[in-house]
């Protein structure tokens, strides 16, 4: 092998990716020198276990429970040990004694990404995170570098595996959520406790870090409108495709012109959303991930593959550490994060878009105008309709000679215009309450038109 310079990475937590990344630090140490210019020396792996089993055949004497000695000693740390603390103060304490950094960890950025990156300009070094918006997709680089001189105007994007392999399961076989998400824990692809998936929290920490580097603007996980699946049922889902939609869990990172004295400002949500089933996005299947970018000169892009496991992971995460090890090489100070633009972000009353509302009525003449009536006084605009009528037996007077009766109800599909959010909710709220709806079935945004 030549002669490299010597370059010393300490990685914290050997989970599913961190074993992997071990694994292939290893097993191609002499081709990624090759790449990086360096030999990557692995120092050593930060463990709360030594013993736990892995999916990974790791040396013992690589393996410690006291990372600070690593840490101190390293010129590349990788941290993925997840969550928020002790995290933290591991990465600060890394940028602080002069190391580069690499993560994943999606909830550390989203939550306190301006620390860590004010902490890496006071004293230049660099922090990478590739892995942390969509696992193995090159996304990242993209919207730091690739796209820093056009103006992004969109991103939609499915983040998050776990959900994606549940609603494309519940729209191709016409499962139940229930029984999809129980395969799903028994496969590995959701937690014991899946709310962090489910109920599109995941999602949320990616979109904040994706609108960040999108339109150059410091995005607090706060201020991610947020909502998951678990409201999706089948009959919601043989609607959507009888429609000529599928429902995915969307991450919408979207720039908003001014209008009057209000300036240039952005917003940033997570939901579950009506997409056409010709749009790029309602092919991608199973667990993997998409992400679709619409800018002003680069036009439409789309970026696809896998959104998570150990090894795709893992793929991310190595090509971060080259581009460390190169950095370090070059000298001079690290880049820092542009985020400068500081646009508002404004709350999703604010937002625009199209709506597919479900209602259920009583089948009797009126009720239609009644219904189209209040949501035109709520500035809500028809496109479509579509009603189906079920009866339903209404149970006799309890005297031998009387028979059940029926009593009808209608089901009505309405599709609207765009509409303002608030007006759409406060029209909403009105209809649950005119005692012509028996029951507001859903409400869906519809996105990607």
């Amino acid at each position: 092998m030549t002669d490299y310079r010597r370059l010393r990475v300490a990685l914290l937590g050997a989970g599913a990716v961190g074993s992997q990344v071990a694994s292939l630090l290893r097993k191609h140490g002499d081709e990624l020198a090759d790449r990086a210019g360096a030999h990557l020396e692995l120092i050593g792996i930060a463990v709360r276990d030594p013993d736990a089993p892995r999916d990974a055949d790791l040396p013992r004497e690589l393996l410690t429970t006291a990372p600070e000695p690593l840490i101190v000693g390293a010129d590349i740390v990788i941290e993925l040990m997840g969550g928020i603390e002790p995290a933290r103060t591991y990465l600060l304490q890394a940028i602080n004694s002069g190391a580069d950094v690499v993560t994943a960890n999606k909830a550390l950025l989203a939550t306190h990404g301006p620390e860590i990156f004010e902490a890496a300009d006071q004293v230049g070094a660099q922090v990478y995170y590739e892995a942390a918006a969509a696992g193995a997709i090159p996304i990242i680089r993209p919207l730091r570098d690739s796209l820093a001189g056009d103006r992004v105007q969109r991103i939609m994007g499915i983040v998050n595996g776990t959900t994606n392999y549940i609603l494309d399961r519940m729209d191709s076989e016409g499962a139940e959520f229930a029984d999809v998400l129980a395969d799903a824990q028994r496969l590995g692809y959701a937690e014991a406790d899946p709310t962090a998936d489910v109920e599109g929290y995941d999602a949320a920490q990616k979109a904040a870090i994706l609108a960040s580097l999108a339109f150059h603007t410091s995005v607090p996980l706060e201020a991610v409108h947020r909502e998951g699946i678990t409201g999706i049922d089948k009959a919601m889902m043989d609607a959507a495709r009888h429609a000529g939609y599928v429902i995915k869990l969307l991450a919408v990172c979207e720039r908003l012109p001014g209008r009057g004295d209000r300036p240039e400002s952005i917003s940033v949500r997570v939901y579950p959303a009506l997409v056409r089933r010709d749009h790029p996005l309602a092919s991608v299947h199973g667990a993997n991930n998409a992400v679709f970018v619409q800018a002003e000169a680069a036009g439409n892009l789309m970026f696809y593959g896998a959104g998570a496991g150990g090894v795709q992971t893992a793929s991310a995460v190595l090509g971060d550490v080259v581009s460390a090890a190169r950095r370090h090489l070059a000298g001079g100070v690290g880049v820092g994060e542009s985020n400068r633009a500081n646009l508002p972000i404004l709350p999703i009353a604010n937002v625009t878009t199209r709506y597919q509302i479900t209602l259920e009525v009583d089948d009797q003449p009126g009720v239609l105008a009644t219904v189209a009536g209040i949501l035109s006084e709520g500035d809500v605009s028809i496109a479509t309709v579509e009603q189906t009528v079920r009866s339903e037996p209404v149970p006799g007077n309890g005297s031998p000679a009387s028979e059940p009766a029926s009593d009808s109800v209608a089901r009505l599909v309405i599709g609207t215009h765009k509409a303002l959010e608030q007006n759409l909710s406060e029209t909403v709220g009105r209809l649950a309450a005119s005692g012509v709806v028996e029951r507001v079935v859903s409400v869906l945004r519809v996105e990607g038109d």
